[in-house]
C-alpha cells in the first residue's frame, strides 16, 4: 500500500475547493476519496470506483473514467478538478511525483518563462 497522496484544488472563480484523498490499495488500484464544496464534484465523486492508475493515467481523454464522469456531472468544462483527480491517481500509483501544478493568468506574454 502506498503512501496517501492529497491535492487541494481551488476551482478558481466559483470559489469551491475540493480535497482529493488518492491511495493505492492491497489489489494495486488506487481508492479515491473526494471532499468538496461542489455539489457537481460530490455528485461526480459517488461514482467513483477503485482505479487502476495505469489504465487511467494512459487513457485517451475520452476513455478516461475520470473524465466520463466528468462528462456525466459537471457543467463547467473548464473545471479543474478532473485534472487533480487525476494527477492524485498518478502519485497515489507511484507512476508520478508529487508537484504542484498551476494555471496563471498574465498581461504579457514574458510573464510565462518560457524558453
Amino acid at each position: 500500500m502506498s503512501e496517501k497522496c492529497m491535492v487541494c484544488v481551488d476551482a478558481g472563480v466559483c470559489k469551491m475547493k475540493t480535497l482529493v484523498i488518492a491511495q493505492e490499495n492491497d489489489m494495486g488500484l488506487v481508492d479515491i476519496e473526494i471532499k468538496s464544496d461542489c455539489p457537481n464534484i460530490l455528485k461526480m465523486s459517488w461514482r467513483l470506483q477503485p482505479m487502476s492508475p495505469y489504465c487511467e493515467v494512459e487513457a485517451e481523454f475520452h476513455k478516461s473514467e475520470v473524465y466520463k464522469l466528468a462528462n456525466d456531472n459537471i457543467p463547467h468544462t473548464a473545471c479543474p478538478v478532473p485534472a487533480g483527480i487525476i494527477k492524485a491517481i498518478e502519485v497515489a500509483g507511484g507512476l508520478g511525483l508529487k508537484r504542484d501544478s498551476t494555471i496563471t493568468f498574465v498581461d504579457d506574454e514574458s510573464q510565462c518563462g518560457l524558453k
